[in-house]
């Protein structure tokens, strides 16, 4: 699964980007799955989370808005995506490697 371009743009300004993949050989996050897992992280920083706006994601039929205070994100959610959540100013998208 491949960082959507909006949220590689993203890294350019104060976000934080991070793909992270697992596999057996490094232990699955989730015993019961069989493929290997890709987890894209998009922190928002500090000043989302202490402005008391936050972060909100809504995902809407394959594609995703993301909206914080001074940012409006808009992409499709990759294909092999299985789960988009957002805590504490931190955007996560799993999913198979694919």
């Amino acid at each position: 699964m491949n960082v959507p371009e909006p949220l590689r743009n993203a890294d350019n300004s104060d976000a934080l980007v991070r793909r992270v993949e697992y596999d057996d050989e490094h232990g699955n996050r989730d015993e019961n799955r069989t493929e290997p897992e890709t987890l894209i992280a998009v922190d928002f920083g500090p000043d989302v989370t202490s402005a008391g706006e936050g972060v909100t994601a809504d995902v809407i039929d394959s594609r995703v808005i993301v909206v914080t205070a001074t940012r409006h994100l808009e992409f499709e959610l990759p294909q092999s995506a299985t789960d988009v959540t957002v805590r504490n100013g931190v955007l996560t998208i799993e999913g198979d490697r694919s």
